[in-house]
């Protein structure tokens, strides 16, 4: 696929949902709710972490003229007693790194406030607006209740953004990276806890993400949403960021702002980070793709697998864009057992590189040479961490050539990093912030600053015996024939025995029959301009997918097939599969 041909690639892949309604604007938005609840009603408008509860309260008040207006931020604990009670999840002064909270939302307000709220709701008369995170838990006899959501990655720009204070806190500008540790150990795990049964029940839905064009759509309209959205074929919206190493490839794949000084990244399927449209009423509603995680759990994973992880999406796609740019952070990933203990993760960060593009110099480190002193690596990387020395990678780390469709297998313990000049198409299990560096090739973060350097976690969890040979023959290029049919073949590629993904390449000019066999499946069209997803049975429409977009066909879907489409007819193409292998 050359850089050249006209890009493809679509960045906001929607799912439609016809027979309703999409209110847009917030005097639209306040008729709807008006008309639903009556004059006299407990509005509760709760809101994900990071919503504007400032805007959403003084927008709806104005309209609904309310005879009482409570912001639920008013009944949380002191924000000194809130750091206390965060405090043992945060990991100290390490700036990435804390532990999974399994806090409740309550556990952040104060009783006594809560009976104050409750109290004069009681005694208000005319309508009653309650706005915030927590509102539902101020009023949880509410007429009338209204999530505001938020996608995560939203959330990370407004961080940026100095917009946005975590759960508790009153500062926004807070170092945004500060405000992400805290809101992935914390903030997202308490919300989407309490997210869970309102999501089943609550009245209204209400979308914040652009804030000139707030929409309504009820609950019932997003819930059938989900539903359609786990019984077919679908893409998550992709996002992408700029990065210290980034490249120039998907600039032109993907149709991004050829201005900008690089992508690095692209999150094309993280749900606990994408977002998902759904169009209502012609509008597009932005919702978190971790909403079909939550809600429907068996039929986007299968039953087998949401035993396995609980309501979690276990794998992941993502780019890493090093065409132009530089190498990637020597790095490796924790142990299961140490994830575990340390910061609370049932399982690790395994992963592979699958290579989408490469220049001639592009090369993957992976594994450590033959005969490597434990104590002068260590030492070596101590001395560039100080700054005496840069640290000679090459002399410890085998350095493999790497071309457009090698695959590279990265179980947790391996150092490893791409080098420049790659497109890696990362497949990995979910648990995606937890990388120790432990060389940064002495340069600076986008932000001016060293990156962090994390060589205890990195030492505990380097496995030294993963040297040459061994890294040859287990991770580099472990490709096995599986079984042909007319006009395709299909090929095993991965993953090692050591991580739970398997991955299968398909190599076809015709028709290749799959089936989910109750597993959630992810793919991605590693080759080839345009294919389609077809159902055998007509159970879902025709999904046409576009080269280097990753697509989820939910466990629930059962067969299914693919063939070339379009431009494609006639050309070669290839998908590689990745899903859960059985216990």
């Amino acid at each position: 696929m050359p850089i050249s041909a006209a890009p493809n690639y679509d960045k906001t892949p929607y799912v439609r949902v016809p027979g309703h309604a999409c209110q847009t604007g917030w005097d639209a938005i306040a008729r709807a709710l008006t008309a639903e609840a009556g004059m006299d009603a407990v509005i509760a408008v709760e809101c994900y972490p990071g919503v504007d509860e400032t805007m959403v309260s003084t927008a709806l008040s104005e309209r609904l003229g309310p005879g009482l207006v409570i912001r639920s931020a008013d009944a949380l604990l002191p924000e000194s007693e809130i750091d206390s009670l965060i405090a043992p999840f945060l990991g100290g002064n390490d700036p990435v790194f804390g532990f999974l909270s399994d806090l409740p939302l309550d556990a952040f307000f104060a009783p006594d406030r809560l009976a104050v709220l409750r109290r004069q709701i009681t005694e208000a008369s005319g309508a009653k607006l309650i706005v915030g995170c927590g509102a539902a838990l101020v009023a949880p006899d509410a007429d009338l209740i209204v999530y505001a959501d938020l996608a995560r990655w939203e959330a990370q720009l407004r961080f940026r953004r100095n917009e946005s204070a975590n759960l508790g806190a009153s500062d926004p500008t807070h170092p945004a990276n500060h405000q992400y540790k805290r809101a992935f150990f914390i903030d997202w795990r308490v919300a989407d806890r309490f997210k869970l049964p309102l999501l089943r029940t609550c009245d209204f839905v209400l979308d914040t993400h652009h804030a000139e064009a707030p929409k309504l759509v009820t609950g019932d309209a997003v819930r059938e949403g989900l539903s359609l959205t786990a019984s077919r074929p679908f893409r998550v919206v992709p996002f992408f960021d700029p990065a210290p190493w980034g490249g120039q490839w998907m600039k032109e794949v993907c149709d991004l702002d050829r201005s900008a000084a690089n992508y690095g990244w692209c999150f094309d399927c993280v749900p606990e980070e994408n977002s998902l449209l759904l169009e209502i009423g012609g509008k597009m509603i932005e919702i978190p793709s971790i909403n079909l995680v939550l809600d429907r759990p068996d039929d986007l994973l299968g039953a087998t697998v949401h035993r396995r992880f609980g309501a979690e999406f276990p794998i992941r796609f993502d780019f890493l864009d090093t065409m132009g740019g530089g190498n990637l952070s020597f790095q490796v990933h924790p142990l299961t057992s140490y994830i575990r203990e340390h910061f609370g993760m049932a399982y690790t960060q395994d992963e592979s590189y699958y290579v989408l593009d490469a220049g001639p110099s592009a090369s993957v480190y992976l594994g450590l040479k033959d005969g490597v002193d434990r104590d002068s690596m260590l030492g070596d990387l101590a001395a560039a961490q100080r700054g005496d020395r840069p640290f000679p990678a090459d002399a410890y780390a085998n350095r493999f050539p790497a071309a457009k469709h090698d695959h590279f297998l990265i179980p947790a313990g391996t150092v490893h990093c791409s080098g420049a000049e790659s497109m890696v198409l990362e497949i990995s299990a979910t648990p995606y912030i937890f990388t120790f560096k432990l060389w940064d090739w002495d340069r600076l973060g986008l932000d001016g600053k060293p990156r962090p350097i994390h060589l205890g976690h990195g030492t505990a969890n380097i496995q030294w015996d993963r040297t040459t040979d061994w890294t040859r023959e287990n991770l580099v290029n472990r490709t096995e024939p599986v079984t042909e049919g007319d006009g395709w073949r299909e090929e095993r590629t991965g993953l090692h025995e050591l991580e739970f993904i398997e991955t299968r390449r398909h190599w076809f000019t015709g028709t290749v029959p799959h089936d989910t066999c109750g597993n959630l499946n992810v793919l991605n069209l590693v080759e080839g301009r345009e294919a389609v997803v077809e159902s055998p049975t007509g159970a879902f429409d025709p999904f046409v997918v576009h080269y280097a977009e990753t697509f989820i066909i939910p466990a629930a879907v059962g067969p299914y097939t693919i063939r070339p489409h379009g431009e494609a007819e006639g050309t070669t193409c290839a998908t590689l599969k990745a899903f859960v292998r059985p216990d």
